[in-house]
């Protein structure tokens, strides 16, 4: 029986009811530990593995994209002059002090005011921007990136419901992680070890490392019906001439590239040009990958559980079918993986 030729294309049709239980709270040890769901596009089969089984998955000569963009500690606590508490969380450098932030108490927080973050650590409000936003000059005895570093938290996810533990500093950052700049984690790169990455190479698996800088966006879902009318968030991209060399070789000499999470495909996706190969340099995207288009830049995709009615999940579905991803999805809650940026993974071939 054929499917309805709206399906996959209304909002409302990337729901699904999750228990809580299923969000994780905390990383598994060792990374790739976690469980591995294998989806098979050509047969539509569904199968259960390791993360560590990615080891003999990559065939010899494919190559795997990986976002080496690092998180930044985003969440600076402090407390207005009326001793009221108060939070910056920083979105993007605009300059050596200066940065587009989120604030709480919004209405507390207009320009002019200062939060104390600690001592010889304050952040003056400038202005409000058109989306309300801030735009915030940091006012440090040190060079802003150490106070940030050293009085900022890991900026978790809302579903994780708990306050920052030192661990997280490492954990929620991926071991390749090397260019400041993201306020959440490329979750799908969380799963790597090391030695599962050398492992990958011993193994003549080409890698290609590209930067996107992350940004809150990634956590909003979709609220009106129709998808196209979602307004994207705007990330910035580096494709390096090494990177692009690295995955147009790949390409001509017959093997596959394995994009390493959404951020990586949207980056890749973004860079494409019409002969398919990459363009090399920085841009800004606002790329909103869905059904029914396709996507063209990646062979494979390792990804995390997405939350519902999100743009994530919806590049999913265009890259493995929108039937095929939300069958999976059933299955994953069934058989109880665990959700989100600590949870389990897929690998979708």
């Amino acid at each position: 029986m054929s499917l309805p030729p709206h399906l996959g294309q209304r909002t409302a049709d990337y729901d699904f009811d999750l228990p809580a239980r299923l969000i994780a709270q905390h990383p598994v040890t060792p990374r790739d530990s976690s469980r591995l769901m294998v989806i098979d596009r050509t047969t539509g089969t569904i199968s259960h593995r390791r993360f560590a089984d990615l080891a003999t998955m990559i065939p010899a000569g494919d190559a795997i994209a990986l976002n080496v963009s690092r998180v930044v500690r985003a969440r600076l606590l402090g407390t207005r002059d009326s001793g009221g508490a108060a939070e910056i969380f920083l979105l993007r450098q605009l300059d050596e002090r200066c940065f587009e932030a989120m604030v709480h108490p919004g209405g507390k927080l207009k320009p002019g005011r200062v939060v104390h973050i600690a001592e010889g650590l304050d952040i003056e409000i400038l202005e409000i921007t058109e989306r309300r936003t801030r735009i915030v000059r940091i006012i440090s005895a040190v060079p802003v990136a150490d106070a940030i570093e050293r009085h900022g938290h890991v900026p978790l996810p809302p579903y994780i419901a708990r306050s920052d533990a030192p661990s997280d500093a490492e954990r929620y950052q991926t071991v390749y992680a090397t260019e400041p700049g993201s306020v959440a984690a490329p979750t799908a790169g969380l799963h790597f070890t090391a030695e599962l990455l050398n492992q990958l190479e011993r193994s003549g698996v080409r890698k290609a490392e590209i930067v996107l800088h992350v940004g809150t966006g990634t956590f909003k879902p979709v609220e009106q019906d129709d998808p196209a009318a979602h307004v994207m968030h705007e990330e910035l991209y580096t494709i390096s001439d090494v990177a692009a060399d690295t995955l147009e070789g790949c390409r001509r000499s017959g093997h596959a590239i394995w994009g390493v999470g959404t951020t990586t495909v949207r980056a890749l996706e973004s860079a494409l040009t019409v002969d398919g190969g990459f363009a090399r340099g920085s841009g800004e995207t606002r790329i909103f990958l869905r059904p029914p288009a396709p996507v063209r830049a990646v062979d494979k995709l390792v990804t995390n559980f997405h939350l519902p009615r999100s743009t994530l999940l919806m590049l999913v579905s265009a890259f493995a079918g929108y039937e095929l991803t939300m069958r999976a999805y059933r299955e994953a809650i069934d058989a109880e993986y665990r959700f989100y940026s600590f949870g389990d993974a897929m690998v979708i071939v």
